[in-house]
C-alpha cells in the first residue's frame, strides 16, 4: 500500500543535478524520435495522465518533457468543470471522446480521476459511488490498453505542502505567472489531508500502476517523467513502415 506521506517530494540526496539535466535532455530528444515513429507506424498510441495538487507542475511537465515532439502527433486536453451536457451523461462519456487514436500521444492535464477526487473531497459523491467509479475507471483503462494498444502512463506529481505554498505565492508575486492565480486554489489547499486520502485510494486501487513523481525540484520531475515514458516506449520496438510495394 502506497502512503504518500512516506514518499519524499525531493530528489535523493546523492543525485547530481547537472548530470541528470544532461540525461533529461537526451531523453527528451529520444522521446521526440519515438513519437515520430509511433505516428508513422500507426500501431500504438499513448495516453499520459498528469494528476496532482494545484501548483504541482502539470503544465511545466508537458512543456519541458514533450518539447521535441512533433505537433502533428501530440494533443493536450485539460479537464475542467463538466458542462451541462457532460453532466447529463455518465462521468466517462466526455473522457472517452478525448482518448488517442493509434499513432497519437494524448496528454491529460487532470483527468477522469477528478471524478473520484474533488467530488469525493467535497462529499458530492459518497464512498460507494467512488468505489463504483473506480471499478469503471479500471475497466475503461484496460479497454484502451488491451483493445486499442494504448500505453497508459499515470503520473502523480508529488508536491509538499510547504512547496505548494511557495508556488502559489509566486503566482501572485511574479507578473508572468499572474494568469495562473486562482483564489480557489487556496480554498482547496484547506482540504489537503482529504485530498491525500483520496489520491491514495485512487493510486492503490488502480489496475494500471501510477508513477509517483517528486516535484519539489522541477528538474527531477522532468527526468522521472521523461525516463518513464521513453523506457516503456522503447519496449514497443516500433519501426518506420517500409516503402509501399509497386
Amino acid at each position: 500500500m502506497i502512503k504518500l506521506s512516506e514518499i519524499p517530494t525531493t530528489p535523493p540526496p546523492d543525485v547530481d543535478e547537472d548530470k541528470l539535466k544532461d540525461k533529461t535532455d537526451k531523453l527528451v530528444e529520444r522521446l521526440g524520435e519515438l513519437q515520430k515513429v509511433m505516428f508513422a507506424e500507426q500501431k500504438h498510441s499513448a495516453l499520459v495522465i498528469f494528476q496532482g495538487m494545484d501548483a504541482s507542475g502539470k503544465d511545466g511537465a508537458v512543456k519541458h518533457v514533450f518539447k521535441e515532439c512533433h505537433a502533428q502527433g501530440i494533443q493536450v486536453y485539460s479537464f475542467k468543470k463538466p458542462t451541462d451536457e457532460e453532466f447529463a451523461h455518465d462521468f466517462l462519456w466526455r473522457v472517452h471522446k478525448q482518448v488517442p487514436r493509434r499513432g497519437m500521444i494524448q496528454i491529460f492535464n487532470r483527468s477522469h480521476y477528478e471524478d473520484i477526487l474533488i467530488q469525493r473531497v467535497h462529499s458530492w459523491i459518497d464512498d460507494k459511488r467512488a468505489e463504483k467509479r473506480m471499478n469503471a475507471i479500471n475497466a475503461f483503462e484496460e479497454l484502451l490498453a488491451f483493445d486499442n494498444h494504448t500505453v497508459i502512463f499515470k503520473f502523480y506529481l508529488h508536491i509538499s505542502y510547504s512547496q505548494q505554498e511557495k508556488e502559489l505565492k509566486e503566482r501572485i508575486r511574479e507578473r508572468d505567472k499572474n494568469w495562473k492565480h486562482n483564489p480557489n486554489d487556496w480554498k482547496e489547499r484547506e482540504h489537503w489531508d482529504d485530498y491525500m486520502r483520496c489520491y491514495e485510494y485512487a493510486i492503490n486501487k488502480s489496475s494500471i500502476p501510477w508513477t509517483i513523481v517528486p516535484v519539489d525540484e522541477r528538474w527531477y520531475r522532468n527526468y522521472i517523467v521523461a525516463k518513464t515514458i521513453v523506457d516503456q516506449l522503447e519496449k514497443l520496438n516500433m519501426e518506420y513502415p517500409p516503402l509501399p510495394e509497386g
